[in-house]
């Protein structure tokens, strides 16, 4: 197969041409159009291997960030009681394990419900938080001295 290219320099007002071949090694039309079917076809998978891949990235996310968050004990480790850092803990650990295991290999919709179930988990307790902490977000007894809160109606 070949072609032919003309190109004109139009400053010079010379003119060239140029001769292509389609020499050994490079890719046929065919080639070319059944490599784009082919992207097409799997086209679909890439999206469901996306989508698992951000589900599995976003349970192994927040999984680890909410251990490190217990382990401050300036921050949320600090904050919670016992049995609601031993409830949290053992949540990590169990839900780490299950990623490891079967969290490669599950889909994007099972990886959406594990998350879901810890969060179950994790929501109330940390929810508890700002409920003892009160308006203005000072926990009992502290800040008693600020004024007190005031809705957007009163203001």
């Amino acid at each position: 197969m070949m072609s032919w290219c003309s190109i004109i320099f139009f400053y010079s007002g010379k003119s060239e041409s140029i001769t292509i071949t389609n020499e050994k090694g490079r890719l046929s039309k065919d080639d070319i159009d059944r490599m784009i079917r082919e992207a097409e076809e799997f086209a679909s998978e890439d999206e469901s291997a996306r989508k698992r891949i951000e589900a599995l990235n976003a349970l192994s996310s927040f999984v680890y960030g909410l251990k490190t968050q217990i382990g401050d004990q300036d921050g949320l480790g600090g904050k919670i009681d016992d049995e609601d850092r031993k409830t949290l803990l053992a949540l990590t650990k169990e839900t780490a394990e299950w990623i490891d295991s079967e969290g490669q290999t599950a889909s994007a919709e099972a990886l959406e419900e594990k998350l879901a179930e810890v969060q179950a988990v994790v929501n109330p307790i940390t929810s508890k938080l700002y409920e003892d902490a009160g308006p203005g977000g000072y926990g009992p007894g502290e800040g008693d001295e600020q004024e007190p809160f005031r809705s957007h109606d009163e203001l």
